[in-house]
């Protein structure tokens, strides 16, 4: 298996796949234990669900109905996208006698259009608006394991956990707040086994991703009118956007306005000098230059004193990246991390942001196991030498190439064994830092 998110490799027979995946499926149900050639993907599921204590013979309990369901339905965010969804995926469901399905966060299905026999044959398992469909309810299946892991996910016939839920398949893609980053719910495609393809995979992905979009376009950042914006990821000099005007930053006024964002409270002038400045002999007379040259750029009304702070709300980009790491939003603290933060600063406060939160990154990319987004992280700049990101991404996509690069990174770093894993710090470099390979 080379995807080992995908159900049926490309010649496999589904036919075969399901015999083995039934034995396997009543060996774990009897035994505890989970033979080839289950995936890991489901081999997990299969253990969450048993440790929820889901029975391989139960079935979906309905939870909201009539009034209930059409407020909750009413109120829902993915509410807005619902045309989308009809209108990307209405068609492929109806033609190819498909189910197009929609949860909330919690695994609750809210919308089950398509064909109209298999509508009927689905209600048979409960597989209808307002019907629990988490994992820890029902065990592994599409909708559910998507919102569990906050990835697109395919279960392929016996890789359900429930039995009567195994004649079907289904591909799952979770949807974004596109702001923040949480998960709003998952939409799904369930059918027969032709959906075991690679393909309905990458459809509702894509589907997914136009819904973010969509409602990017329909409900815009909630930050208030007040609040100044900063972007110090991925370059040397901070961008400020206050009151209509853009703000390019010298790195030391840059470095000032990342550090007093991240405290709003403030900093006594000897708490920002240590932060700054890593010779001792820097005097307090040049931080207070360095700020009045910031006030006469920014205008008087940004920077108090006594402690230095900040008048006005800043949301950072670095902060939002951490907001989303700590709430499990991977996928959005991906999307809106767009590289090391101030990368050319030596500031010391900033050097140990910059490198906390890119260790975050990495640690949360590699525990996740995301193919896709191990795959951004690598082939980005600064990623490009991260030894036990490639190593990650090798495990997921042991592609041909992916092999190849690791095999040259472990070469050129003269790493003596894959089993042996580095301490804890700042991923291995080859000679130029990235902030002067992107300058170059």
């Amino acid at each position: 298996m080379t995807d080992p998110w995908v159900a049926l490799e490309p010649g496999a027979d589904p036919a075969e796949r399901v015999r083995a995946l039934r034995r396997a499926h009543e060996t774990f149900t009897t035994a505890g234990t989970v033979p080839r050639p289950v995936r890991s993907v489901v081999a997990e599921s299969w253990r969450r669900s048993a440790r929820a204590g889901v029975g391989p013979d139960g079935t979906a309990n309905v939870e909201l109905t009539d009034g209930d369901l059409g407020a909750h339905r009413a109120e829902h965010p993915l509410a807005r996208v619902m045309p989308l969804f009809r209108e990307l995926m209405g068609s492929f469901a109806a033609d190819g006698e498909h189910l197009l399905a929609v949860c909330d966060a919690h695994g609750r299905l809210l919308w089950v259009e398509g064909h109209p026999a298999t509508r009927r044959l689905a209600d048979r398992m409960n597989f209808v608006p307002g019907a629990l469909w988490s994992e820890a309810a029902v065990g592994t299946n599409a909708p559910g394991t998507a919102v569990a892991l906050d990835r697109p996910v395919q279960v392929f016939a016996a890789e359900h956990f429930i039995r009567r839920v195994q004649p079907w398949t289904c591909a799952a893609a979770p949807v974004h707040d596109p702001h923040t980053g949480r998960v709003l719910g998952a939409v799904d495609i369930t059918g027969g086994d032709g959906l075991a393809h690679p393909h309905s995979l990458g459809f509702v992905q894509a589907v997914a991703r136009a819904a973010e979009s969509q409602l990017a376009l329909l409900a815009p950042s909630p930050v208030a009118e007040d609040t100044a914006l900063l972007s110090a990821l991925g370059r040397d000099e901070a961008e400020l956007r206050l009151g209509g005007r853009r703000v390019r930053l010298g790195r030391r006024h840059s470095e000032i306005l990342v550090l007093l964002a991240r405290h709003p409270e403030g900093l006594a002038g000897d708490e920002l000098l240590c932060a700054l400045y890593e010779d001792a002999a820097v005097t307090p007379v040049t931080l207070r230059a360095e700020l009045a040259r910031l006030r006469r750029l920014t205008g008087p009304g940004l920077l108090a004193s006594r402690p230095y702070r900040l008048t006005v709300p800043v949301e950072a980009d670095v902060t939002v990246v951490e907001r989303r790491l700590e709430t499990g939003a991977l996928t959005g603290a991906v999307a809106a991390y767009t590289g090391p933060l101030l990368p050319g600063s030596q500031a010391p406060a900033v050097v140990r942001l910059r490198r906390r939160l890119a260790e975050g990154m990495r640690s949360a990319l590699i525990a996740h196991r995301d193919p896709d987004l191990l795959a951004g992280w690598a082939r980005a700049p600064w990623g490009e030498d991260d030894l036990e990101v490639w190593r990650a991404l090798a495990a997921v996509r042991p592609s041909a190439s992916v092999r190849a690069r690791l095999a040259a990174l472990e070469g050129e770093l003269a790493v003596p064994a894959p089993s042996r894993r580095r301490a804890p710090g700042p991923p291995p470099r080859r000679g130029a830092t990235y902030s002067q390979r992107r300058r170059a």
